[in-house]
């Protein structure tokens, strides 16, 4: 009987190069010092003793990961229904959507990383023109209105750019508690939506990962 100490227990590990541009490309090799190309990820994967297929570091076989694709798949569709159903998105996140391939995998997450940083500013600016007690540039604040709209309509962030739309008239209309009422609530539906965009992001990128592991090993 082999001890829990036997070397025979041992896993034998795996490293395993994803092209991060195309993870259903895989190649698994034995230990040794990686240098890893640019644009690739590194997995780790080992077989252990009574296992028929190699292990992920999740500790799955990696058939299983196949099966855990279709669900972060269906996990991914039904956060984007509730994004609609909510009106948090619009038809222009799908067109988005379509302007990303494998020549550019992450062109989605890189516009909007680029609108959160616009955004912040934009949200910063609003809040110390309106923190100022002898404001009365409401013409400037309708130029950082007309930014927050537009950047909000082309990633199609419906709520937020309605939002901006109502803090817009109460600007035009030199309605400064109206104003104030608008921040918090573009602050609040932005916070939603960075949220809930970056949850999306991260479930996108674990599926990926997970329908990449499940094509077959090269030798």
């Amino acid at each position: 009987m082999m001890s829990l100490h036997d070397d025979r227990w041992k896993p034998r590990l795996l490293e395993c190069e994803i092209p991060a541009s195309n993870p259903k490309s895989l190649q698994i090799s034995k230990p040794k010092k990686v240098n890893l190309r640019p644009h690739f990820l590194l997995l780790k994967f080992a077989f252990l003793p009574g296992f028929k297929y190699p292990v992920a570091k999740t500790g799955l076989p990696l058939w299983m990961l196949g099966l855990d694709a279709d669900r972060l798949r269906a996990d991914l569709n039904r956060l984007l229904a509730f994004l609609f159903h909510q009106g948090i998105l619009d038809e222009q996140y799908l067109q988005l959507q379509q302007l990303q391939d494998e020549s550019s995998p992450n062109f989605v997450s890189e516009v909007v990383n680029i609108y959160f940083h616009e955004s912040e500013k934009l949200l910063r600016n609003l809040r110390s023109l309106l923190m100022d007690r002898e404001f009365s540039d409401y013409d400037k604040m309708g130029i950082h209105l007309n930014q927050f709209i537009g950047s909000s309509s082309s990633i199609g962030a419906k709520r937020v750019r309605n939002v901006c739309v109502a803090f817009r008239a109460a600007s035009d209309q030199n309605n400064r508690a109206g104003c104030l009422r608008a921040l918090e609530l573009l602050e609040h539906e932005y916070c939603i939506l960075k949220n809930k965009l970056h949850e999306l992001f991260q479930i996108e990128q674990q599926r990926l990962l997970a329908a990449g592991v499940r094509y077959p090993m090269l030798n």
